[in-house]
Parts: C-alpha cells; sequence; structure tokens
C-alpha cells in the first residue's frame, strides 16, 4: 500500500454491457513470476499491515468474519510490538437484519485483544442498492462492480484522511484450493470416504473436463434467470473457462487467484475510492509481498483447509472458536430492500440492454422476498438512466 497513492486521480474500473448484465468480470492478467523472499508468511503480512500503521489513525474494517479478526488481530500485535497507536476496528451494524448480526463474534475479538476504541456505524436504510447514499454516489461516479461501492462513503467519511484495513482475498487466499481434496487424502492421510475420492477425481480431472461439469452445474441452478439464453451460454463458458484454469499445485493456484480480473477490479475501486477521501486503503490478504511468503511456505501442496491455515498463521493472536469457525452473515437484505422493491413497481423496464436480459423476470426479481445482489449492477443502471443528467465521472 502507497500511501501517497491517495492523492492520485480517482480512476474506477468500468464494466462492459455485458459485465454489467452477468454482475461478474471474467477472465485473469498476465501474472509475472512470485517475487523471490525470504520472509516467513507472517513476517511479509506484519510487511503489508506496517504502512497503515504509519499513517494514523489506522482503522480496520471489521465485521466481526475470520478474514477482518485475523487482520485486526495481526494489526494489533504489530502495533504494540513497534509502538504504534492501536489500530480502530470500525464496524457497519446492521440493526433491521438479523441475518447480518454478528455482534456476538465482533465482542469475542474485541474483547480478547483488549482494544478500547471501537468505532460502530448503525446502518438502516441507507445500505440499499438504491438509497439515498447509493443514488448520490451513482449520479456522481456512475455503475461502479460490486455494486455495495455505493454504499461505502459513511465508511470511508468517518476514516478520512487516515487509513484503512480489509480482509479481502480471504476467501481465495485462505479458503480451500483446487489441490486441497488431493492434499487431504495424499500428504494428510484421511480416510478414503466417497465424498473425499470424489472431489479427489473432480480435482485431478483435466482442464476440459472440470470447465464442462462447471457448465453443467450453472446450468442447472439458474441463479440468473434474467439472462437471454446466449448471453447465459457466454457466462457460463466464461466462467467456467476461468474455473477450468486454476493450476494443479497449491502455490501456482495461489498465484493464480490474485491475477484474476475480479480481484484486480475490486483493489481498484477501493483505491479509487479512497482517493477521494485522502484514504488510504490496504488489503493484506492479497498484498503480493505475503502472497509470494505463502506460496513459497506452502508449496504445491498447501494445506488441509481454511481452519489449518488459519491456526498455522494467526493461532498466537485469536482464540481457536474465531480460527475455526464456519457460519458467516449474509447482508442480501441489506442490500435489496423497499426502496428496490419501490422502484421495480413503477420501473419500464428501460434502461438495461433487452439484447443481454429479460426486463420483466428481473422486475420479478427485484420484487420477490429475497432478490439476488447479482442483479445490482443492472439495478442501478436502469435507476441511473432513468435520471435526467448523466453522471459525472462515468466515463
Amino acid at each position: 500500500m502507497d500511501a501517497g497513492s491517495a492523492q492520485s486521480t480517482p480512476r474506477y474500473f468500468r464494466l462492459s454491457a455485458f459485465e454489467i448484465a452477468t454482475s461478474w468480470v471474467h477472465g485473469s492478467l498476465s501474472a509475472p513470476p512470485p517475487p523471490e523472499t525470504a520472509a516467513t508468511p507472517r513476517e511479509a503480512l506484519d510487511d503489508a499491515l506496517r504502512p497503515a500503521l504509519l499513517r494514523a489513525p489506522c482503522f480496520v474494517s471489521f465485521s466481526g468474519g475470520r478474514d477482518s479478526s485475523a487482520i485486526l488481530a495481526a494489526a494489533t500485535a504489530l502495533a504494540r510490538r513497534e509502538g504504534h497507536a492501536d489500530p480502530v476496528p470500525v464496524t457497519e451494524i446492521y440493526p433491521d437484519v438479523p441475518d447480518a448480526d454478528e455482534a456476538d463474534w465482533q465482542r469475542l475479538v474485541v474483547e480478547h485483544l483488549g482494544l478500547t476504541e471501537w468505532v460502530r456505524l448503525p446502518i438502516r436504510g441507507e445500505s440499499d442498492l438504491l438509497g439515498d447514499g447509493a443514488r448520490t454516489s451513482l449520479l456522481r461516479r456512475g455503475v461502479l462492480w460490486p455494486p455495495p461501492f455505493h454504499v461505502k462513503d459513511r465508511l470511508f467519511e468517518t476514516v478520512t484522511g487516515g487509513s484503512i484495513l480489509t480482509g479481502e482475498g480471504g476467501d481465495e487466499v485462505i479458503g480451500p484450493r483446487r489441490t486441497t481434496p488431493v492434499t487431504l487424502l495424499v500428504r494428510k492421510r484421511r480416510r478414503p470416504r466417497p465424498e473425499l475420492l470424489a472431489a479427489t477425481a473432480a480435482a485431478l480431472a483435466p482442464g476440459p473436463v472440470r470447465a464442462f461439469r462447471v457448465r453443467r452445474q450453472m446450468s442447472g441452478d439458474a441463479q440468473q434467470p434474467w439472462l437471454r439464453p446466449a448471453v447465459a451460454r457466454r457466462h457460463r463458458r466464461l466462467l467456467a473457462a476461468d474455473e477450468g484454469s486454476e493450476p494443479l499445485a497449491w502455490d501456482r493456484s495461489l498465484w493464480w487467484v490474485r491475477h484474476r480480473r475480479a480481484v484486480d477490479a475490486v483493489i481498484a475501486n477501493y483505491s479509487a475510492l479512497g482517493a477521494e477521501f485522502d484514504v488510504a486503503v490496504g488489503h493484506p490478504l492479497l498484498d503480493t509481498g505475503f502472497l509470494a511468503a505463502l506460496t513459497r511456505f506452502g508449496g504445491r501442496w498447501g494445506f488441509a483447509g481454511r481452519t489449518a491455515l488459519m491456526r498455522i498463521l494467526f493461532a498466537d493472536v485469536l482464540p481457536d472458536e474465531i480460527l475455526r469457525r464456519s457460519s458467516k452473515a449474509s447482508f442480501d437484505r441489506a442490500y435489496m430492500g423497499e426502496p428496490t422493491r419501490a422502484f421495480a413497481r413503477d420501473w419500464d423496464g428501460s434502461g438495461v440492454d433487452a439484447a443481454l436480459v429479460d426486463p420483466e423476470t428481473l422486475r420479478a426479481g427485484w420484487l420477490s422476498d429475497r432478490p439476488s445482489t447479482l442483479s445490482g449492477t443492472l439495478l442501478q443502471q436502469a435507476w441511473l438512466a432513468a435520471q435526467p443528467s448523466p453522471p459525472r465521472g462515468a466515463a
């Protein structure tokens, strides 16, 4: 993280019409080899955390989940070891969304770390993808991905002038990779249960076979029924090609994850948003130095899974009940509530590309009890198109 980058001109990642319709950024960037390093993963993680601690006040976007808890704990340990001010957890709280309640987990972590400062931001209707804050952001910035970037202004206003660390990338970096079932069976000598044997066979299958299986599975899921058939087929084909290209070796797989275009888009948009508020944004779990050290440490086999790696990396700073936690909050209802339904009820179907999506199926989804956030980019595109003035900075 370069503190000076917070002064640069914001440059948001812009989606194509196809990417707006599918709400995904397909493909990978060309990846140089990982840099040589002799650092341990925790030493490299400290190197990724340190610039944020030096640009005080340092905040950590903290939900209570494993990834943000790990970043908060590691940053706190480093700050106390080197004499920096403690990082400050900043938490968005959703009182009206029970599925998003993480209060018990949050308190467990904060009390374990002995932190005395904790910023909690109650979020109600303003988290909706068409709430007042999102509409203001859309008019200023245009359509962004992922759509919740439009409801982050309050968070960034809170940390203006400082730095903020996130747990972005935890699922991809610390979670299981393609080779994990092979590692469990061959290296860890796990009992060869049918499900483990099946997962191992799937992992060892050639790329085209794995891509075919992904396409077949997606065809049965119908997660995005608003896509026109040809668009859905292309979307499935591209997603399957991405999944089929994952290397088998754990170290190469981890480096491959960091260079997916979707990851790059998220990082770019965080940086641009941070620049607007004079905030240096860091994602330590996606830091190239940390990933280089982790790939060197894990080698081709990697680890037995997410909990095993969490324990290796963070057992000295977090209680085991956090490290082995398997539950996760859901924020769908926080993002698509009454403002979404109100717009859908009066929407005339314009503003989206009808060659790519079916407007009536979209409307039905937005009016349903559980609208899919995968339609969030289309929702915001449709609303924006209905406004009298084009957004500034949308080009």
